[in-house]
Protein backbone atom coordinates (compact mmCIF):
# COMPACT_ATOMS: atom_id res chain seq x y z
CA UNK A 1 0.00 0.00 0.00
CA UNK A 2 2.78 2.42 0.91
CA UNK A 3 4.61 1.55 -2.31
CA UNK A 4 1.66 2.28 -4.59
CA UNK A 5 0.96 5.53 -2.74
CA UNK A 6 4.58 6.65 -3.02
CA UNK A 7 4.84 5.67 -6.67
CA UNK A 8 1.59 7.39 -7.62
CA UNK A 9 2.54 10.58 -5.78
CA UNK A 10 5.96 10.73 -7.47
CA UNK A 11 4.40 10.09 -10.89
CA UNK A 12 1.75 12.76 -10.32
CA UNK A 13 4.20 15.32 -8.95
CA UNK A 14 6.37 14.92 -12.04
CA UNK A 15 3.83 17.18 -13.72
CA UNK A 16 4.79 19.95 -11.32
CA UNK A 17 8.49 19.22 -11.77
CA UNK A 18 8.06 19.67 -15.52
CA UNK A 19 6.35 23.01 -14.94
CA UNK A 20 9.12 24.34 -12.65
CA UNK A 21 11.19 25.99 -15.42
CA UNK A 22 8.28 28.37 -16.00
CA UNK A 23 9.03 30.00 -12.65
CA UNK A 24 12.59 30.87 -13.67
CA UNK A 25 12.06 32.16 -17.18
CA UNK A 26 12.85 35.85 -16.75
CA UNK A 27 11.71 36.94 -20.17
CA UNK A 28 9.02 35.79 -22.52
CA UNK A 29 10.31 33.13 -24.86
CA UNK A 30 10.89 34.08 -28.47
CA UNK A 31 8.71 32.43 -31.10
CA UNK A 32 11.67 30.29 -32.15
CA UNK A 33 12.24 28.90 -28.65
CA UNK A 34 8.55 28.37 -28.06
CA UNK A 35 8.37 26.40 -31.29
CA UNK A 36 11.46 24.39 -30.37
CA UNK A 37 10.11 23.51 -26.91
CA UNK A 38 6.65 22.66 -28.21
CA UNK A 39 8.13 20.40 -30.88
CA UNK A 40 10.47 18.79 -28.32
CA UNK A 41 7.48 18.11 -26.07
CA UNK A 42 5.60 16.65 -29.04
CA UNK A 43 8.52 14.30 -29.72
CA UNK A 44 8.59 13.10 -26.11
CA UNK A 45 4.85 12.57 -26.14
CA UNK A 46 5.00 10.68 -29.43
CA UNK A 47 7.62 8.32 -28.04
CA UNK A 48 5.57 7.81 -24.88
CA UNK A 49 2.50 6.99 -26.95
CA UNK A 50 4.17 4.62 -29.41
CA UNK A 51 6.63 2.93 -27.05
CA UNK A 52 4.72 2.92 -23.77
CA UNK A 53 0.97 3.51 -23.90
CA UNK A 54 0.15 1.62 -27.11
CA UNK A 55 2.36 -1.43 -26.36
CA UNK A 56 0.96 -1.59 -22.82
CA UNK A 57 -2.60 -1.39 -24.15
CA UNK A 58 -1.86 -4.23 -26.56
CA UNK A 59 -0.27 -6.34 -23.83
CA UNK A 60 -3.33 -5.95 -21.60
CA UNK A 61 -5.82 -6.37 -24.41
CA UNK A 62 -5.62 -6.50 -28.18
CA UNK A 63 -6.08 -4.54 -31.38
CA UNK A 64 -9.83 -4.19 -30.83
CA UNK A 65 -9.45 -2.71 -27.34
CA UNK A 66 -6.66 -0.47 -28.58
CA UNK A 67 -8.73 0.81 -31.51
CA UNK A 68 -11.82 1.46 -29.39
CA UNK A 69 -9.92 3.23 -26.63
CA UNK A 70 -7.76 5.28 -28.97
CA UNK A 71 -10.67 6.45 -31.10
CA UNK A 72 -12.65 7.23 -27.96
CA UNK A 73 -9.80 9.42 -26.77
CA UNK A 74 -9.68 11.27 -30.10
CA UNK A 75 -13.47 11.70 -30.24
CA UNK A 76 -13.55 12.94 -26.65
CA UNK A 77 -10.92 15.57 -27.37
CA UNK A 78 -12.78 16.59 -30.53
CA UNK A 79 -15.98 16.95 -28.52
CA UNK A 80 -14.20 19.00 -25.87
CA UNK A 81 -12.80 21.35 -28.49
CA UNK A 82 -16.20 21.94 -30.06
CA UNK A 83 -18.15 22.33 -26.82
CA UNK A 84 -15.84 24.14 -24.39
CA UNK A 85 -16.63 27.86 -24.62
CA UNK A 86 -14.54 30.80 -23.50
CA UNK A 87 -14.74 30.46 -19.73
CA UNK A 88 -14.38 33.33 -17.28
CA UNK A 89 -13.24 32.00 -13.91
CA UNK A 90 -13.41 35.39 -12.24
CA UNK A 91 -15.11 34.17 -9.08
CA UNK A 92 -12.77 31.25 -8.55
CA UNK A 93 -9.38 32.45 -9.75
CA UNK A 94 -9.46 36.22 -9.19
CA UNK A 95 -10.14 37.33 -12.72
CA UNK A 96 -7.98 34.79 -14.55
CA UNK A 97 -9.44 33.90 -17.93
CA UNK A 98 -8.65 30.75 -19.87
CA UNK A 99 -9.47 30.73 -23.56
CA UNK A 100 -10.75 27.65 -25.37
CA UNK A 101 -7.33 26.33 -26.32
CA UNK A 102 -5.96 26.60 -22.76
CA UNK A 103 -9.05 24.89 -21.33
CA UNK A 104 -8.74 22.16 -23.96
CA UNK A 105 -5.13 21.48 -23.00
CA UNK A 106 -5.93 21.44 -19.26
CA UNK A 107 -8.96 19.17 -19.73
CA UNK A 108 -7.08 16.83 -22.07
CA UNK A 109 -4.11 16.38 -19.76
CA UNK A 110 -6.35 15.89 -16.72
CA UNK A 111 -8.61 13.39 -18.52
CA UNK A 112 -5.82 11.22 -19.82
CA UNK A 113 -4.16 11.19 -16.38
CA UNK A 114 -7.15 9.15 -15.14
CA UNK A 115 -6.33 5.93 -17.04
CA UNK A 116 -2.64 6.50 -16.40
CA UNK A 117 -3.31 6.57 -12.67
CA UNK A 118 -5.36 3.39 -12.98
CA UNK A 119 -2.53 1.69 -14.87
CA UNK A 120 -0.05 2.58 -12.11
CA UNK A 121 -2.31 1.08 -9.46
CA UNK A 122 -2.99 -2.08 -11.44
CA UNK A 123 0.72 -2.51 -12.15
CA UNK A 124 1.55 -2.36 -8.45
CA UNK A 125 -1.13 -4.97 -7.77
CA UNK A 126 0.31 -7.39 -10.34
CA UNK A 127 2.53 -10.31 -9.40
CA UNK A 128 5.45 -9.16 -11.55
CA UNK A 129 8.12 -7.69 -9.29
CA UNK A 130 9.16 -4.16 -10.18
CA UNK A 131 6.36 -3.66 -12.69
CA UNK A 132 4.67 -1.00 -10.57
CA UNK A 133 7.85 1.04 -10.20
CA UNK A 134 8.58 0.75 -13.92
CA UNK A 135 5.12 1.95 -14.98
CA UNK A 136 5.12 4.73 -12.38
CA UNK A 137 8.51 5.89 -13.69
CA UNK A 138 7.34 5.80 -17.30
CA UNK A 139 4.16 7.72 -16.47
CA UNK A 140 6.13 10.26 -14.44
CA UNK A 141 8.61 10.68 -17.27
CA UNK A 142 5.91 11.69 -19.71
CA UNK A 143 4.07 13.79 -17.11
CA UNK A 144 6.99 16.23 -16.91
CA UNK A 145 6.69 17.66 -20.44
CA UNK A 146 2.92 17.68 -20.02
CA UNK A 147 3.29 19.92 -16.98
CA UNK A 148 5.56 22.25 -18.91
CA UNK A 149 3.11 22.24 -21.81
CA UNK A 150 0.18 23.28 -19.63
CA UNK A 151 2.20 25.95 -17.83
CA UNK A 152 3.55 27.30 -21.12
CA UNK A 153 0.08 27.66 -22.59
CA UNK A 154 -1.14 29.43 -19.45
CA UNK A 155 1.82 31.80 -19.52
CA UNK A 156 0.96 32.57 -23.14
CA UNK A 157 -2.51 33.53 -21.88
CA UNK A 158 -0.86 36.23 -19.69
CA UNK A 159 -1.44 34.25 -16.50
CA UNK A 160 0.82 34.74 -13.48
CA UNK A 161 3.73 32.28 -13.49
CA UNK A 162 3.08 30.98 -9.99
CA UNK A 163 -0.61 30.40 -10.73
CA UNK A 164 0.28 28.71 -14.01
CA UNK A 165 2.68 26.43 -12.13
CA UNK A 166 0.04 25.41 -9.57
CA UNK A 167 -2.66 24.82 -12.20
CA UNK A 168 -0.24 22.65 -14.19
CA UNK A 169 0.68 20.70 -11.05
CA UNK A 170 -2.96 20.11 -10.17
CA UNK A 171 -3.62 18.41 -13.52
CA UNK A 172 -1.53 15.46 -12.31
CA UNK A 173 -3.11 15.12 -8.85
CA UNK A 174 -5.97 13.03 -10.25
CA UNK A 175 -3.51 10.16 -10.78
CA UNK A 176 -3.16 9.56 -7.03
CA UNK A 177 -6.78 8.57 -6.21
CA UNK A 178 -7.02 6.74 -9.55
CA UNK A 179 -3.92 4.69 -8.70
CA UNK A 180 -5.39 3.74 -5.34
CA UNK A 181 -8.66 2.80 -7.02
CA UNK A 182 -6.82 0.66 -9.56
CA UNK A 183 -4.85 -1.05 -6.81
CA UNK A 184 -7.93 -2.02 -4.80
CA UNK A 185 -10.16 -2.94 -7.73
CA UNK A 186 -7.66 -4.79 -9.90
CA UNK A 187 -10.02 -7.62 -10.73
CA UNK A 188 -12.49 -5.14 -12.26
CA UNK A 189 -10.17 -2.45 -13.57
CA UNK A 190 -7.81 -4.92 -15.30
CA UNK A 191 -10.39 -5.42 -18.04
CA UNK A 192 -10.61 -1.66 -18.54
CA UNK A 193 -6.89 -0.89 -18.45
CA UNK A 194 -6.22 -1.48 -22.19
CA UNK A 195 -9.10 0.87 -23.03
CA UNK A 196 -7.79 3.44 -20.57
CA UNK A 197 -4.23 3.29 -21.86
CA UNK A 198 -5.47 3.53 -25.44
CA UNK A 199 -7.72 6.45 -24.48
CA UNK A 200 -4.67 8.24 -23.08
CA UNK A 201 -2.77 7.52 -26.30
CA UNK A 202 -5.61 8.89 -28.42
CA UNK A 203 -5.84 12.06 -26.34
CA UNK A 204 -2.10 12.63 -26.60
CA UNK A 205 -2.02 11.96 -30.34
CA UNK A 206 -4.81 14.50 -30.79
CA UNK A 207 -2.81 17.11 -28.88
CA UNK A 208 0.39 16.32 -30.76
CA UNK A 209 -1.08 16.54 -34.25
CA UNK A 210 -3.86 19.08 -33.71
CA UNK A 211 -2.11 21.52 -31.36
CA UNK A 212 1.63 21.05 -30.86
CA UNK A 213 2.82 20.44 -34.41
CA UNK A 214 0.73 23.25 -35.98
CA UNK A 215 1.77 25.63 -33.17
CA UNK A 216 5.46 24.80 -33.65
CA UNK A 217 5.23 25.31 -37.42
CA UNK A 218 3.26 28.55 -37.45
CA UNK A 219 6.06 31.13 -37.28
CA UNK A 220 8.46 30.04 -40.01
CA UNK A 221 10.59 27.73 -37.87
CA UNK A 222 9.55 24.45 -39.44
CA UNK A 223 13.07 23.08 -39.89
CA UNK A 224 14.29 23.73 -36.34
CA UNK A 225 10.98 22.45 -34.96
CA UNK A 226 11.30 19.27 -37.00
CA UNK A 227 14.77 18.61 -35.61
CA UNK A 228 13.55 19.42 -32.11
CA UNK A 229 10.69 16.92 -32.50
CA UNK A 230 13.13 14.20 -33.56
CA UNK A 231 15.52 15.01 -30.70
CA UNK A 232 12.63 14.82 -28.23
CA UNK A 233 11.62 11.46 -29.68
CA UNK A 234 15.17 10.10 -29.43
CA UNK A 235 15.58 11.51 -25.91
CA UNK A 236 12.53 9.61 -24.69
CA UNK A 237 13.64 6.43 -26.47
CA UNK A 238 17.06 6.73 -24.84
CA UNK A 239 15.53 7.07 -21.37
CA UNK A 240 13.17 4.16 -21.94
CA UNK A 241 16.07 1.94 -23.03
CA UNK A 242 18.16 2.89 -20.02
CA UNK A 243 15.44 2.30 -17.47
Amino acid sequence: MNEVLTGSILAAMSTGVGALPILFLKNTLTHRWKDILLAFTAGIMMAAVTLSLIPEALSYGGVLQLSIGLLLGVFTLTLLETTIPHIDLEHTLKGIEFDQKAMLIIAAITLHNIPEGLSVGVSYASDAEGTGNLIAFAIGLQNAPEGFLVALFLINQKINRIRAFFVATLTGIVEIPMALLGYYLTSIVSTLVPYGLAFAAGAMLYIIYKELIPESHGDGHETTSTYSFIIGLLFMIFLIQIF
